[in-house]
């Protein structure tokens, strides 16, 4: 028969064993996590200043999304890594899968937002579709008075301001010269038939 004192000997030299096997493991984690803050801190400082050299102006939009998109991807695998460290291996596999599914619904759920954000990020980076311009997208012909990474704003020659969403621009839209541009530089579209000569 098991006596009170023997169950609390048994209990503390349980509670120690586990302690000795935590403590090491918990300072290693802590150790991981300061390296870690460190050389995610200098990832991002240098990606923000790659990408503030690439995305100026009016496309810090896609900028800011792809440093955002990097920052989470990191901070998710330190925080996958530091459970593998203090021994929760298991749960790190399955907090991953489990992250896995719900990023796969809620990219079905949010299908629509996500093509419209990367037909954003393709209109940001023409050339041909900036702000200012006069172009003629499903039916609307105006100027273009705003392009964001979900929706692009047009500006009418009624003077209504229309919203579009960027999947319906995306795919078809022209860029309305202006007569004077065209005689000098000739086609925006780059069509290959030479200036006439005088």
């Amino acid at each position: 028969m098991t006596t009170l004192p023997s169950l609390l000997t048994r209990s503390v030299a349980n509670f120690v064993e586990g302690l000795a096997v935590a403590i090491p493991r918990l300072l290693s984690g802590l150790i991981f996590l300061a390296l870690a803050y460190l050389t995610v801190r200098v990832v991002l400082s240098l990606v923000r200043t790659s990408i503030d050299r690439i995305y100026v102006g009016d496309r810090e939009l896609v900028g800011d999304l792809i440093a955002t998109l990097v920052a989470i991807f990191l901070w998710f695998g330190v925080a996958l890594t530091f459970l593998k460290v203090v021994g929760m291996g298991d749960i790190a596999a399955s907090l991953g899968t489990a992250v896995g599914f719900i990023a796969l619904g809620v990219s079905y759920a949010l299908s629509e937002m996500i093509e419209d954000t990367v037909a954003g990020v393709y209109l940001l980076r023409d050339p041909d579709f900036n702000v200012g311009y006069r172009v003629e997208a499903k039916g609307v012909t105006g100027t273009v008075a705003a392009i964001e990474l979900r929706k692009t704003r047009i500006d009418t020659d009624a003077g209504d301001r229309i919203v579009m969403a960027n999947r319906e621009i995306e795919p078809r839209w022209t860029h309305d010269v202006p007569a004077a541009e065209a005689e000098v530089g000739g086609d925006d579209t780059g069509g290959d038939e030479p200036a006439a000569a005088d």
